[in-house]
Formats: structure tokens, sequence, C-alpha cells
């Protein structure tokens, strides 16, 4: 199959030579009403084969897969390149008003890289344990397995002859795994996104090892800090005050008590990993290096130390700044300061950037009844320990919750041997069948824009 690129309104479209409809409907015969267990799951397998590891995935390849899913849908399918090399598949489900806010089911494409001889089994090869029913694969729980499921649920959605009163999207992004800059980032301030009128967007959540689901209305912000010491150099043999090791283990010890009274709120029960501000040394970086490693008799004049800082929506970033100043890298010890990377808990109004989880917001009331309907139970809503791209919606005001219908499942995203039980893939499907019904079903009343305005 040939496509034409062109760049237009910031970003390109691929389309078919013959169609220039921004939307393109394939000619595919519908699947069967009744799939049995295996088809589904090999349409899994087949996802999770595609290497989209960073640093170089195969995004193509994965669109041309979702594309075909799409088609066999019969649902048209957008695709979009904000920046090249790098396909945003939108796929969308016409509602019967689509003058209604719409629904948006995100996911990404691309997985982490995976040390291969420390897995059991190929990271790409989608084994499925003949025993255990798990099937092992990069991106089984990180996500893979959410986006095959929105398309599954609504393959049995579609069969059973439902038709959504409200249109629903979604959008197979690139990037994720390294800050979503060239994907959701671009998505969201393009004019194809304003287009959309969202409502609600439902994004990656966490497996659960209890039999329960996880739910989360907000995320932890990075902050990626970089601490330098300097002082004068000397012979590896004197001592003497402010050297720039000294100063820089002074400031690191500083910050091992912080992250330790933070860690054990956690031990402790009082605060759950999401709502505490984490702090962990990446990298160590001081020396002068010789041809058989380092000098071993001068002590450096320079020492520095990177930070990965996870910081709540609840927190006081000010409070957290004045204590890196004033405390970690103090100019007094001859210490700067910089962040690499620094993302605001507030959204663009200056609010925290957070979905609400009570009965203000109709769409949590309504995802707990679905997951109910589908005979499922849903733990108490949490604050996401690291960064998904559900920051991008919330930043702009937009609810969005993140959601994997994962249970009696070790977490494993980025970890060796990641897998995901056939079974609890396939309750999943259910479970986004139910919610995707009730979602796509609401009809809004009057008293619900009153009550958003008055929000």
């Amino acid at each position: 199959m040939r496509f034409s690129r062109g760049k237009q309104d910031g970003y390109y479209h691929y389309r078919h030579y013959s169609l220039p409809l921004l939307f393109t409907l394939a000619l595919a015969i519908p699947a069967t009403a009744a799939e049995d267990a295996s088809t589904i799951l090999s349409r899994f397998q087949q996802y999770l084969q595609i290497n989209t590891a960073q640093p170089h995935p195969n995004y193509y390849e994965a669109a041309q897969f979702i594309t075909s899913q799409a088609n066999s849908l019969s649902l048209p399918s957008q695709t979009l390149e904000f920046v090249e090399g790098k396909p945003l598949i939108l796929i969308k489900w016409q509602g019967k008003d689509p003058t209604l806010p719409s629904i948006l089911l995100n996911s990404h494409t691309d997985v982490v890289p995976s040390e291969h001889h420390k897995w059991t089994h190929p990271p790409f090869s989608a084994h499925l344990d003949s025993t255990t029913g798990n099937i092992f694969a990069r991106g089984s729980q990180d996500m893979k397995c959410v986006g095959l499921q929105y398309l599954e649920a609504i393959r049995k959605l579609k069969d059973s002859g439902f038709r959504p009163l409200r249109t629903v999207y979604l959008s197979f992004v690139p990037d994720e795994e390294i800050g979503g800059a060239d994907g959701v980032a671009k998505f969201v301030d393009s004019d194809a996104f304003a287009d959309m009128n969202v409502g609600i967007v439902l994004d990656e959540g966490l497996a659960s090892p209890a039999d329960h689901y996880r739910a989360f209305y907000g995320e932890r912000s990075p902050w990626w800090l970089v601490v330098k010491a300097v002082g004068a150099p000397g012979h590896g043999s004197k001592l003497y005050d402010n050297t720039a090791m000294e100063n820089l283990l002074k400031s690191i010890e500083s910050i091992r008590r912080f992250r330790a009274a933070q860690f054990d709120l956690v031990k402790a029960g009082l605060k759950a990993q999401g709502e505490v501000i984490s702090v962990n040394m990446v990298f160590l970086k001081a020396g002068t290096p010789s041809p058989s490693g380092f000098v071993m008799n001068m002590q450096p004049s320079e020492a520095q130390a990177g930070f990965d800082i996870r910081v709540p929506p609840n927190a006081d970033p000010a409070s957290l700044e004045r204590r890196i100043a004033d405390e970690w890298a103090p100019a007094s010890r001859n210490m700067t300061f910089e962040f690499k990377h620094k993302v605001s808990v507030n959204d663009k109004f200056g609010r925290p950037a957070v979905t609400a989880v009570d009965s203000s917001n109709i769409w949590w009331a309504l995802l707990e009844e679905a997951i109910i309907k589908a005979n499922a139970r849903l733990g108490k809503p949490e604050i996401f320990p690291a960064s998904t791209d559900s920051r991008h919606f919330r930043e702009r005001g937009l609810p969005a919750i993140g959601f994997s219908p994962m249970a009696n499942t070790p977490i494993l995203l980025h970890d060796h041997n990641e897998f995901l039980n056939k079974d609890e893939y396939l309750k999943g499907i259910d479970v986004y069948e139910s919610i995707i019904k009730t979602y796509a079903s609401y009809i809004q009343h009057p008293r619900d824009d009153a009550s958003r305005e008055e929000l």
C-alpha cells in the first residue's frame, strides 16, 4: 500500500493516493461475532512482537498493525506526524450525537529497552506459557495490553449492535517512555485535538497484586536535579576544608536523610508512595581520568551528582526549592544546582493537576459504576508514583484517569520477564467493554453543565 505525505497545520498527514480524506476507511471484512480466545490472544501477541523499544522503536510497523485493526472494525483512522518518523494513530468511532464531548482512550506504542539475556523468554517473542497462561513480552503490562483491549472491547460492542451516543477516539501515541515531547505534548496543542472536543481521557495505570483494580487521578512531577560542587584541587594525601568532594558528600548525606524520612512514611503505612517526595541519586561524577582509570593522588576541583526527584501534586514546590538552595546546594559551600527537567505540579490555570474523584466528577462515578457492572472491584484512587502522558491532558484542565485492568498481577513494568496472564487480559476486555459502553451512553443533563462551570 502506498502513501503520500504532506505537511499541513504543523503536522504530517499520511493518506492513500486515491482517498484524499483526512479519515480513511479501508474495505475490510469485519471480524465474526463469536471469536474464540485464541484468536483474540493471537492479535495481542502480534502487537507485542513488534519491537518498539526505545531508542529506535519500529513505529511504522506498529502503526500499520493498529491501522489494520481499525480497518477490520470499519473504523476510520488518521495518521499524524508532528515530528517526522514518529506517527500517532487516531481512530474514531462516530457517536450518534457528535456535539457532545467525546471520550479519548489513550495508549502509547513505545516500550523501554530490555536486557535480553536476563529474560527467560525473548522480550519480543510474546511467549505464552501453556502451564501458567502468562504471556511474556516487553509491553505486556506497559502498555500494549491496554491499547489492544480498547480495540477488542469495541469489537465486542460493535458485534452486539451497540452504537455510541458520544464519539469515542483511540489514540496510539509515540515517545511516552521518553517524556512525550514529540507525541502527546504536540498532540494536545494541535487543531486536530481541539476539534475532538474531548470530555474525558483514559490512560495507563498500574497492575495490582491484589484482587482489585487500581485507578490514578494525578501523578508526581519529575524534577531532574544536578548538584555541582567546586573547590581547590589538592594532593590526595592532604587534609583541608571545602574540597569539592567533601561539600558534595555533605549534600548527599542531607538528601539521604530527607529521602529516608519520606520513605519512613510509606513504610509505616501513613502515606502511599505517590503521596511523598521521592529522591534517588542516579549518577555521581568526579575525579581526574587517567588511561588506567582515575588519578589516585589528586583531589578533584569539581564534583557533581544527579537526582531524580518526583513531586506529588499536593506538595509545596516552593518549600522544596528553598530546601535545595539552602541545604542541598548552598552557595556558602561553593555549590550550584540546575534542573535538567522540571514539570510543574499545577495545571495551566494554577491549580493542582489532579482529576476529581468524588461526586463532582461524573466521569469518576461512571467509571465506578462500569467496573461494578463488570463484576470487578476498584481500590482507593491513587497518585501515580511516576509520570505518564496523562499529565499533558491534566495540564490543560481535562479530567484524565489512569487505569489498566490488571488484578492479581505483580508490577513488572520496566522489569525483566514482564508478563500478563491471558485470563487477566481477556477479563480486562470485558471491563473496558463496560466502561466504554457506560461512558459512550452518558447523557449530560443541564445541571451537570452548571456544576462544571461552578467548579
